[in-house]
């Protein structure tokens, strides 16, 4: 066990008491503050709100949340008001004025003052009454600050001069500047020129250039091009308001040209250029000169930084983001072939101040004295003012004023206020405030009485600590009687009463007296002393496995008129029981034992359990040690030691065994051709091993290792991956596969393999050897394919006959030497084009529009044909108009259809295959029939009687160039289905059987020698009913039904009817 150095603390903060969630025992704020759990939440809280309603009713100076920036603003825009921002926070509220340039603005007064908040609003601005310096004052009761400056400006951009400017005439090869003389503008303008009319603008280069600063125009040598009218352009930077001057003509003189003169510089930057640090400088310098001067720029007594640019063909050297280093007397020259000039201009840098430390607000005893020390850095060196709510602060007999330093003596009630230190240079000024708050009160105990317990045999501390201002005289007594220091017991410096070995007589009432010159107060500590507590904690130390549980069982004896709290800590952290995921469990068994249930135990729940006790007189501690089992920890750095083309030497650092000795290590790798982390071949690798060698790597792969180790417990997590390196260069090792060929063109070999994967190549310069050699002869003919990719290589050799058996082998290189050949198979060179043309071919016609030619197939050899193609055009066409005709494979005849009636064809068939084509047949022909009947059936009548309807036509005849009619096809056909009955006739009638209801199309064909001839349009279905029987609709008598293509008539007359025939019948019978 180990007890607290003391038993108790007694203070004025109030003996608040907070029952434990498990009713175990009382806590009370006064234990100390490292006690802390989620039971204890509510107190923190309440805690934390009482400090911030406190902070939140203390009365305080003003102090800025925001400060007036500078502005400007457009003197023509359509918002006529312009904002200076300004607020600060302080209790009371603070007031605010404004000061412009020096003078308090008279809100009241000037109409076009307002304020909202601290806000100045002025309407109507104009430059003249309100441009300047503007200061924002903020102040309550407490006292008053003072803002930075913000300075306001006016943006305009005013227009040129009406008057016509005269014109420039100079000669050829002189130099020239034309003026811009901008109008009046503020802040800074963009110049630009434009050449005889806009936009088309003045092009800078070597030779004209346009000063910023100036913003005239300068030509170092005058050509003609240059002849005409420029007119300079102006743009305000804020608004982008833009005017344009009158022009300035150019013309060249007529007595001669200019001969050729040195440099003069016309444009450089000032002996003396001041800049803020971090802004960007430009540099300019321009020469006029005949030839055009060329500029150089250097620094001297160093070098131009690194960050400058050279601009406008060097006319313009811009250094950006400016610093300290970037100091110093810069050069540029201007040179030609008559020679040259320089000037030379020195860069300062100059800092806004910034603070390096400020003051804080302070609060002292009337007597005390006060020092406050503000620095601030920036060039020049800055200077220090002090204000005391807004005044200057001079030295007096009580203050003193050194640079950043304010001392005051014996500070009194009236030097309460807001101060302010402020450091300024000629380039501005920043302020720093804090508040002084001078107490005087008499002494006053915010607890009384206070009540302590303690423990017997241990040291007391009585606290007294009375708020009051200036400190307070202190004496302590028992009773009636003033404590006098003795070996027990010792008055403190902070006035603590501290009593020795407390034992039962040093019980009772002490009384705390403070007194100041303000008045004084009394607090009685009323002090009882209890027996010790001893806590006991078991198994003070235990193992477990990964995935077991654990009890520790927490007992203690204590005074039983007080109550206990516990806490559970883990290497000295509360445990938060709602955060561990169910593993552990707060268990109350009696009101003096707790236990702590570890269910599932993991790695991380090893280390020290400390179980806490506490009572209002007492506080103890009880360890005891958790030591857990499991998987062992991740290796350390795997580093490659030595690695070959099939193995790589590993060592390893050993990782935590988690107290399970490691029996044994596993080593890893992966490459860009494994499928993740693969086991490696290795010899038996024993836990107390840190090396081993890896071996049957594949040559010149990349390969990251890993290390696992693993105990009686089971495998470990690996270690981080190594470094990845690459296996060294070796012969190859593995020969293609599935080595085939065939096909390909006349004379050749084609040898085609599955190409050997990046992961055998096992080296630089891979590629392939072809073997070839014909069946029954020796020797090996090699040939080399470089290619990694390729899968197939063509030889060519005229001397081949078609399909020519070949002994085939495939082999590997690299920059190494040669691998393996594959095994040996038979390839057959590539077969000819068929060589015989087809005989017996015969063309027959089929109608006029068809015509069925077949042949014999051709002999099989060598030239074995695929297929064949048959070609026939009309025998008053030309061979090259013909067309042609394919098989899908080797049949032996075909059709040719589309063809013109009563037509001569010349046809011929040829076979082909893969290598092309063989000889044609001889020619045959044949003539195609005339074409059948153009005119349909004509004056078609139909009669139904029951389920039959008798059909008569008129015959059809042929004109001359037609088919003579051989007959008539009749088709009929249920709507909504295919022909459901084809008939034939030599006669122009015919009868057809109606087997059920419906609507029937009958259509009727000429058919001829040339085929079917044509059929009418098709006419607009109408539906006829059919009775049964038909004498008790038509009084016994055959009705003719006449059809006309889009009228059916009910009257029994003849009907010239087109076909085909649209009949609709029904299935009802009586």
């Amino acid at each position: 066990m180990k007890p607290d150095s003391s038993s108790s603390l007694l203070s004025s903060r109030p003996q608040l008491r907070h029952r434990h969630d498990h009713g175990v025992g009382i806590l009370t704020p006064d234990w100390p503050a490292s006690f802390s759990n989620h039971h204890l939440s509510a107190l923190s809280l309440l805690s934390s709100q009482e400090e911030y309603s406190s902070q939140a009713r203390e009365e305080c100076g003003p102090v800025f949340v925001q400060e007036p920036d500078d502005a400007i603003f457009p003197l023509h825009s359509e918002e006529k008001k312009v904002m200076m921002s300004c607020e600060a926070r302080g209790n009371p509220a603070p007031a605010y004025s404004w000061f412009i340039n020096g003078t308090e603005v008279d809100i009241e007064a000037v109409y076009r003052y307002s304020l909202i908040d601290g806000n100045l609003i002025i309407t109507n601005a104009s430059e003249t009454a309100d441009y300047g310096r503007y200061q924002c004052k903020a102040e309550n009761s407490y006292g008053t600050v003072l803002s930075r400056d913000a300075l306001l400006q006016f943006t305009y951009l005013g227009s040129f001069s009406g008057r016509t400017r005269g014109g420039v005439s100079v000669r050829e090869g002189q130099g020239v500047v034309l003026m811009c003389t901008p109008p009046p503008h503020s802040p800074e303008i963009i110049y630009t020129w434009v050449f005889n009319e806009f936009p088309s603008f003045v092009a800078e280069d070597s030779r004209r250039f346009i000063s910023q600063v100036t913003g005239n125009l300068y030509v170092s040598k005058v050509q003609p091009s240059d002849v005409g009218s420029y007119i300079c352009l102006v743009k305000n930077t804020v608004t982008n308001a833009r005017v344009l001057s009158p022009p300035t003509p150019l013309t060249l003189r007529t007595d001669g040209t200019m001969g050729e003169y040195e440099p003069k510089i016309e444009v450089h930057f000032p002996q003396s250029v001041l800049a803020a640090r971090g802004v960007t400088v430009s540099l300019e310098c321009f020469a006029l000169g005949n030839p055009v001067p060329t500029i150089t720029w250097r620094k001297m007594n160093g070098n131009i930084p690194k960050k400058a640019r050279l601009r406008k063909s060097q006319a313009v050297l811009e250094i950006p983001n400016v610093q300290l280093e970037d100091t110093g007397t810069y050069e540029c020259k201007a040179e030609n072939p008559r020679g040259g000039t320089a000037f030379k201009g020195h860069i300062q840098i100059y800092t806004f101040p910034q603070w390096i430390s400020t003051i804080n607000d302070s609060q002292l005893d009337s007597g005390d004295q006060l020092h406050w020390e503000c620095k601030a850095t920036g060039i020049p060196r800055p200077t220090y003012r002090w204000l005391r709510n807004g005044e200057l602060i001079t030295p007096q007999s009580r203050v003193e004023v050194v640079n950043g330093e304010l001392i005051i003596q014996k500070v009194q009630q009236a030097d309460s206020g807001m101060y302010q230190c402020v450091a300024e240079n000629k380039y501005g000024a920043i302020y720093c405030s804090a508040e002084l708050k001078i107490l005087a009160s008499p002494p006053v105990f915010s607890l009384n009485p206070v009540r302590l317990i303690a423990t017997l045999g241990k040291d007391v501390l009585l606290e007294c600590k009375p708020r009051a201002s200036p400190k307070p005289r202190v004496t302590w007594r028992r009773g009636d009687r003033r404590i006098h220091p003795s070996r027990r017991i010792m008055l403190l410096r902070n006035n603590t009463l501290r009593i020795i070995n407390s034992s039962r007589s040093d019980e009772g009432d002490y009384v705390c007296r403070a007194e100041n010159q303000f008045g004084s107060a009394e607090m009685t500590a009323m002090l009882r002393v209890k027996e010790a507590m001893r806590v006991e904690l078991s198994p003070c130390k235990v193992e477990v496995t990964v995935g077991e549980s654990v009890v520790l069982s927490c007992k203690v004896s204590h005074d039983p008129s007080l109550e206990v709290a516990f806490q559970w800590l883990l290497n000295q952290q509360p445990l938060n029981f709602q955060q561990e995921g169910g593993h552990f469990e707060y268990i109350q068994r009696q009101s003096s034992t707790v236990d702590l249930m570890i269910r599932s135990i993991l790695l991380q729940h090893a280390g020290k359990y400390s179980c806490r006790a506490q009572t209002s007189a007492d506080t103890l501690f009880a360890e005891a040690e958790v030591l857990v089992r499991g998987p062992p920890g991740p290796p350390g750095v795997v580093i490659v030691e030595e690695i070959t083309d099939t193995t790589a030497t590993l060592s390893w650092s050993g990782g935590v065994d988690n107290h399970s000795p490691i029996s044994s290590y596993n080593l890893q790798a992966r490459s860009p051709f494994s499928l993740g982390w693969q086991t490696l071949r290795t010899e038996p690798v024993t836990g107390d091993m840190e090396s081993a060698m890896a071996v049957d790597l594949n040559p010149w792969v990349d390969y990251e290792f890993r290390v696992v180790a693993s105990n009686a417990i089971g495998t470990g997590d690996p270690s981080a991956p190594s470094r990845r390196v690459r296996t060294k260069e070796a012969v190859p090792s593995v020969a293609p596969a599935n080595v085939s060929g065939g096909n390909g063109r006349r004379h050749e070999l084609v040898t085609s393999w599955e190409p050997v994967s990046e992961e055998f190549q096992n080296g630089k310069g891979f590629g392939y050897i072809v073997a070839f050699r014909a069946n029954g002869t020796r020797g090996w003919k090699e040939k080399m394919v470089t290619s990694a990719d390729s899968t197939t290589y063509k030889y060519r050799d005229e001397t081949f006959p078609p399909l020519t058996p070949f002994e085939v082998k495939v082999g590997v290189y690299n920059n190494k030497g040669d691998g393996p050949f594959s095994g040996v198979v038979t390839v057959y060179s590539a077969e000819g084009e068929p060589r015989d043309a087809p005989s017996e071919v015969k063309a027959s016609s089929i109608s006029s529009k068809e015509i069925k030619v077949t042949w014999r197939q051709i002999n099989p050899g060598p030239g074995r044909p695929r297929g064949y193609e048959v070609s026939y055009r009309k025998d008053s066409e030309q061979e090259e108009s013909g067309k042609k005709k394919k098989t899908a494979g080797n049949e032996t005849s075909m059709v040719l259809t589309g063809l013109e009636g009563n037509s001569v064809y010349v046809i011929t068939v040829r076979g082909f295959n893969s290598i092309g084509q063989g000889p044609a047949s001889t020619a045959n022909t044949a003539k195609t029939k005339k074409d059948p009947p153009v005119q349909p059936p004509a004056n078609l009548m139909w009669i139904q009687e029951g389920t039959n309807v008798s059909l008569n036509w008129e015959p059809v005849k042929s004109k001359d160039n037609e088919s003579d009619v051989i007959g008539y096809k009749v088709l009929l056909s249920q709507e909504g289905r295919v022909h459901h009955q084809v008939m034939r006739t030599i006669t122009p009638s015919a009868v057809l059987s109606l087997p059920e209801g419906g609507t029937y199309i009958i259509e009727v064909r000429a058919v001829s020698e040339g085929g079917e001839g044509a059929t009418s349009s098709q006419p607009f279905p109408r539906s006829v009913p059919r009775h049964n029987p038909v004498s008790e609709l038509y009084e016994s008598h055959f009705h003719v039904y006449s059809l006309s293509s889009s009228l059916l008539s009910l009257s029994p007359v003849y009907l010239l009817l087109h076909t085909p025939v649209t009949i609709v019948t029904s299935s009802c019978t009586s």
